[in-house]
This record gives structure tokens, C-alpha cells and sequence, in this order.
């Protein structure tokens, strides 16, 4: 239970309420050198307990439900898209330009899974857009690992240098993302909130954020993680993108399960967005720090037009520092932060066996929206709630408590998933891992293809 007291407290929670979690432990589950299976516990936990919170608040219970986290389910949703079937199809993980690279002094590894990303690559390696994956590594293996990642990076590609724990601790970064908390929050304003009504008589308590609307403008794969669970949850969940950036299908058949899908242009159609701001209840954004403030989605900013707003922001290496500004994806941090290291070498280096700095970000945001609605509801005020990938890689190395995996067996994902059929074909998907004592939450509603919907509240 350490892992979820101390999320829990990170959250601003009532220090009673972790003994409202019971957890059903599983050997064999998200096996590595590193405690994956506490930390993806301990994300679960408290995404189910400050669901379970405000669902007590909302219906006027004298009690917090428990909750119940069951290692198989987490495990299972914390590769949800390696589970993912459609149409009997399994999806592409990573591109063949998305991988680590032998440089002239170590290992570098890169993320070129979307085509501008690959142009990028390409680009700062000197090489046409058609280039083979062969052409890369020569290029690459002429090269230290350092030059590799910032010539990459000035030409806005996606390039990580492998460091070792000790050199990532030494980094201006990474002492920057140790002296913040693992969850920032706070208050914006003194402005009265919008309080969610109370639940009406025919929802489920087990869908605490019913009538909710959040915008969601996230981007692989933690914040849209985050809005899955709040559609998971009950919220009506409208993610919006820009039109020149489509999503990976793939991608977007995992994590936009119950969410409705727009295309919007910040640039042309901020009639529309504001229309759909003033009747929003929270904001999520994915991108990194900045890229979108000249929009005026900055938190301060949304929160003036929107008075009792909740903003919830994930990045790769947190807003602020000498890498406040840079790109990033799960893989990525792992490399940076001397994971991959511990999980193989310096020589080989290894992976962790989920994305799980994306996943358990995305629960501890979720779980940081719900808490922010449940504290307006006593005290006002909007809110907002920042995250970051490195911070949650920090955690995972430094915090949570070690030790191996115990408990019943874990016999694979099959009692954890599920099928349904859906606009985009026969899908196989991970069932949501946040539960409560009265039952299983489950997805509202399944994906619609990307960008298929109306900019506009249902």
C-alpha cells in the first residue's frame, strides 16, 4: 500500500482513504528489474479511489465506495495496445525508423512513428525521405550518441542519448524534475465552479463523471490514457486535433475508446472552440510545454474565459528546465533517464516490459482531474493539474518501493479482455482496470474513426 499512500498524498487526499483499496496480487505480472507492477498498481489504485471519492460526493453517500485493484487487470491495461485487435488485426507498435541505434560512442534511440517525425529524422541526418532504415544506422554510427540527439532535436525530430541513472541525476533536467512534486496542483482563481450536479437517479454511482464534458487535445499516449479513463468513467469525452495532423489508426482505435473524435484549426475556427470551452468542464492537453499557449490555452488563460475550469497538462519532461520545451514520448525517457540501462546495460540496453511511464501518467492524471472536481465542490476556485513523464520515470527508479511480484498466479490477459463491434471494424481491447466494490466500470461507448465528429457537445 506504500505506492498508493504516497500517490494518494501527492493528490492532496484524505490520508484515511487508501484503506479503502484492497488489491488482489499476481506473480508474473509486468516482470522486470524495476517495481512496474507497484508503480502501475499504485496509478490504478488511486485513479479508482478519486473516482470512487467523487462518486461518494456526488450522490450524497455517507461513505467512500472501496475499490478493488487486481494486478492481472492492471498489467493487461497497461498493454492495452498490445492487445488490441481489429478486425483480427494486430496493429504496428513502432516504425522501423522508431528504435534504439548503435552511434560511435554508445547508443542513441529514436521516435519517427508519424510521418513528419520520419521527415525530421531523415532530414537532420542528411538523407531523403525515402531512405532505408540501413542508410540511418551508417549515418548514425559516425556519430556520438550527443551529436546524433542534438542535431535531431534542432530539427524538430525525436532523438534520446542512452544515459546511465548517474548521468541523468547529474543533468540539469533531471535535478530540475527532482524538485517538483510528483503531481503539481493548485488553484488558478477564487472563482466560483460550475459543481457537477448530483447524479441522476437512473446513472450508476459507478460512473462518477457523468454529465462531465472534457476537452481533450492530447496526443500519444498518456494524455489520451487519461481521457479514455474519464470516458471510461462516464465523461463525455470530445477529443479534437488539427486537421494536418492525423493520428496513427492504431493508436487512436486503442485510446479512443469512449471518446467522439473532431478536427478542429486553432488557427481559423476559434468561434468554434471558444463555443465549446464555455461549456466545458475541463480541459486536457498533451502537447508540449508552450506549443500551445499562442492559442491562449495556457491554464491562466483558459481559466479567465472559463471561470472554474479544471486544466490538466502532461508533458515528456515536465514545463520547465533546459529540456521544458523539447519533444518526447515514453520510449524516449526511458533511454534518457538511465532506464533502458538498468532494465539491459550499457551495452544492450533493454526496455521496460509496458509503456508504463505513459500509462501510469495517464491514471495519475485522470486521478488528479477527479480530485480536482471533488475539492471545487467544497471549496470553488478553477483548477489545474501538470504531469510529467520523467517525474513519474523518478518515481519509478528513486520512490517505489522494491520487490518482486507475489501473489496468485497470473494465467495472461484473456479474463481482462473484451470485444465489441464499432465504426472501425470487430475490436478486441483491454478491459478498464478501475473497479469498485459494487462492480466493474466499462467503456460508455466504442471509438468513432478520427476526426469523424461535429466540433460540438453532443
Amino acid at each position: 500500500m506504500t505506492g498508493i499512500k504516497y500517490a494518494w498524498s501527492a493528490l492532496g487526499g484524505d490520508p484515511t482513504l487508501p484503506a479503502r483499496v484492497t488489491t488482489v496480487t499476481r506473480a508474473g505480472t509486468l516482470p522486470a528489474h524495476l517495481p512496474v507492477q507497484r508503480l502501475a498498481r499504485a496509478c490504478v489504485g488511486v485513479c479508482a479511489l478519486a473516482a470512487a471519492e467523487l462518486g461518494a460526493r456526488r450522490t450524497g453517500a455517507a461513505e467512500v465506495p472501496g475499490v478493488r485493484v487486481d494486478d492481472g487487470a492492471v498489467a493487461t491495461a497497461f498493454t492495452s495496445e498490445r492487445h488490441l485487435l481489429v478486425d483480427g488485426r494486430a496493429p504496428v507498435q513502432f516504425a522501423p525508423l522508431s528504435r534504439f541505434w548503435r552511434a560511435a560512442d554508445g547508443w542513441v534511440r529514436t521516435h519517427a512513428n508519424y510521418p513528419h517525425h520520419r521527415a525530421r529524422l531523415l532530414g537532420a541526418l542528411g538523407l531523403p525521405g525515402d531512405a532505408a532504415p540501413e542508410e540511418a544506422a551508417a549515418r548514425i554510427a559516425g556519430r556520438t550518441a550527443l551529436e546524433v540527439e542534438e542535431a535531431v532535436y534542432a530539427a524538430g525530430g525525436l532523438a534520446v542519448a542512452l544515459r546511465s541513472p548517474k548521468e541523468w541525476a547529474a543533468h540539469e533536467q533531471a535535478v530540475e524534475v527532482a524538485a517538483r512534486p510528483l503531481i503539481e496542483r493548485g488553484r488558478l482563481d477564487a472563482a466560483h465552479a460550475r459543481v457537477l450536479p448530483p447524479l441522476d437517479a437512473g446513472v450508476s454511482p459507478l460512473l462518477p463523471a457523468a454529465g462531465l464534458r472534457v476537452l481533450d487535445l492530447t496526443r500519444v499516449l498518456a494524455g489520451p490514457v487519461a481521457t479514455r479513463t474519464l470516458g471510461q468513467l462516464g465523461a463525455d469525452v470530445l477529443r479534437l486535433d488539427a486537421p494536418w495532423l492525423p493520428e496513427l489508426p492504431d493508436q487512436h482505435a486503442d485510446t479512443g475508446i469512449g471518446k467522439r473524435s473532431a478536427t478542429l484549426d486553432l488557427t481559423t475556427d476559434r468561434a468554434a472552440f471558444e463555443e465549446l470551452l464555455a461549456a466545458a468542464d475541463v480541459v486536457v492537453t498533451g502537447y508540449r510545454p508552450g506549443a500551445l499557449d499562442r492559442f491562449g490555452l495556457s491554464p491562466e488563460a483558459l481559466a479567465e474565459r472559463r471561470p472554474g475550469l479544471v486544466v490538466a497538462q502532461v508533458s515528456a519532461w515536465g514545463a520547465y528546465g533546459p529540456w521544458g520545451g523539447r519533444r518526447g514520448f515514453d520510449s524516449l525517457v526511458q533511454v534518457a533517464t538511465g532506464i533502458a540501462e538498468i532494465e539491459g546495460s550499457a551495452e544492450r540496453p533493454g526496455t521496460l516490459p509496458a509503456q508504463a511511464l505513459d500509462h501510469g501518467t495517464g491514471y495519475l492524471l485522470a486521478a488528479g482531474v477527479l480530485r480536482a472536481l471533488t475539492e471545487q465542490s467544497y471549496d470553488g476556485g478553477s483548477r489545474f493539474v501538470r504531469l510529467a513523464l520523467a517525474r513519474t520515470a523518478r518515481w519509478l527508479t528513486e520512490e517505489v518501493e522494491p520487490g518482486s511480484g507475489t501473489g496468485e498466479p497470473h494465467r495472461g490477459p484473456d479474463a481482462w479482455l473484451a470485444e465489441t463491434d464499432s465504426s472501425l471494424g470487430r475490436l478486441r481491447y483491454a478491459r478498464p482496470p478501475v473497479s469498485f466494490a459494487g462492480g466493474p466500470a466499462d467503456w460508455a461507448r466504442p471509438p468513432v474513426p478520427w476526426g469523424s465528429s461535429p466540433a460540438r457537445w453532443a
